[in-house]
């Protein structure tokens, strides 16, 4: 009987903590890996490094779609809804981007996005702008490796 109820116990804490984990995860923050070198050199500057950047990914501007100038944003591409991305904004709504071809406007509710590594970037100049409803949250900190641990700076 003492077995059953320690095992129920546990099921009973670790559902709890579940729960709580995802919640803390969907609506505050969240860590994710920065893949490949279109944000090099602010995430993963040695390119021949195994090791991946991990950062910080912080919800709380998704309340009020508040985003600045040269915040480093995660979104789900808008040509393949599984993938995710990391890139910076350099447009606004209601700006205008030069292009190599053209000077567009950004319409309400979108932003521009570009990679650090302009060389190396699937980006806005590949798809146009993004709705902002795509935007998962704003990048903060490296929070991995240790000697790259900090805030981004924006």
């Amino acid at each position: 009987m003492g077995t059953r109820n320690f095992l129920w116990d546990v099921a009973k804490k670790s559902f709890t903590g579940g729960i709580i984990g995802l919640t803390i995860s969907d609506r505050c923050c969240s860590v994710v890996p920065v893949r490949g070198e279109s944000m090099s050199p602010t995430f993963n500057p040695q390119r021949n490094s195994r090791i991946d950047d991990y950062v910080l990914v912080e919800k709380f501007c998704l309340t009020n779609y508040k985003f600045a100038r040269g915040d480093v944003v995660v979104f789900c591409s808008p040509t393949h809804f599984g993938e995710r991305h990391i890139k910076r904004i350099v447009g606004l709504p209601g700006e205008w981007i030069g292009t190599s071809q053209d000077v567009i406007k950004i319409p309400e509710g979108h932003c521009w996005v570009e990679g650090d590594n302009h060389a190396s970037s699937f980006d806005s100049k590949a798809f146009g702008p993004i709705p902002l409803g795509l935007i998962q949250g704003r990048v903060t900190h490296v929070v991995w490796p240790p000697h790259r641990v900090g805030k981004i700076n924006g």
